[in-house]
């Protein structure tokens, strides 16, 4: 890989990994992050699908309580330049670079502990800059925490710029099939488990309707996301007014209605 692009891969590694923190621009994201990836190396469209694919893994990730989710941040970076350095641009190649994304989003847990526990003694130094009034130590700080998160995506991925093409070739070349299987099984179930504590967290008796109608919906393969989109924001709005007229109808009268029409149906079940 020539200098300017290799350049443009650890710039945009270095956001991703701030992005990981603050989660404001999404840089972070697989289907991103890999996409300006493929945008910089000149392999954009084997780059989209494999953030594409890594997407629909990365979306059962979640921070729910004191669990921290794999790093998505260092699973599509990396991910995408291992299939940039190995020259397979075909679905094996996509495939094993989506193997290799999930112990590597396992690592970056490791990565961000450590940058974490780092930050410890800078907040003590930022409360030392609040008692002096010193604001603009306490944003030099700031920015320092921050630019480490992006060092600890940064410097992985110069690293692995640094190894031959070759040799990241030959190495996913010699994966043998039991272990690109397993790797791929373990990462469909870091997805189901993540959806599971998300569904955990978000289940409610209004929103199991909800869950029922997209199941059902996501079996019906005619149906593009643009048509699915749009029965979503139908249903939306259909909800949206029931529950409206709902309250209407509870604050006129003295019954039994919660202004939730759904709520009120499953509760006569």
């Amino acid at each position: 890989m020539s200098i300017v692009p290799a350049i443009l891969v650890v710039l945009i590694a270095f956001l991703a990994g701030m992005e990981g923190i603050l989660d404001e621009f999404q840089f972070h994201q697989p289907l991103i992050a890999c996409t300006l990836i493929g945008l910089v190396t000149g392999h954009l469209v084997p780059c989209i699908i494999l953030g594409g694919s890594l997407q629909m893994i990365a979306l059962g990730w979640a921070n729910i309580g004191a669990a921290v989710a794999p790093d998505a941040a260092l699973a599509s970076v990396a991910s995408a330049i291992i299939l940039v350095l190995s020259g397979n641009f075909d679905q094996n190649g996509i495939s094993a670079a989506i193997a290799v994304a999930v112990p590597l989003a396992v690592a970056g847990l490791f990565l961000t502990m450590i940058v974490r526990t780092v930050a410890v003694p800078i907040v003590h130094i930022m409360d030392r800059a609040a008692d002096e009034g010193n604001y603009r130590k306490i944003e030099l700080w700031h920015m320092i925490a921050v630019g480490l998160q992006g060092v600890r995506i940064a410097v992985p991925a110069a690293l692995l710029l640094l190894i031959p093409a070759e040799r990241v070739a030959g190495l996913l070349n010699s994966m043998p099939a039991w272990l690109n299987e397993g790797m791929t099984i373990g990462g469909g179930m870091v997805v189901a488990v993540g959806y599971a504590m998300v569904i955990n967290m978000m289940a409610t008796r209004e929103v199991w309707p909800f869950f029922i109608i997209g199941f059902v919906l996501a079996a019906v393969s005619q149906l593009t996301l643009i048509a699915l989109g749009a029965i979503a924001i139908a249903i939306a709005l259909i909800y949206l007014n029931l529950q409206e007229s709902g309250s209407n109808n509870g604050g006129q009268g003295g019954s039994s209605n919660t202004g939730d029409p759904l709520g009120d149906i499953l509760n006569d079940y």
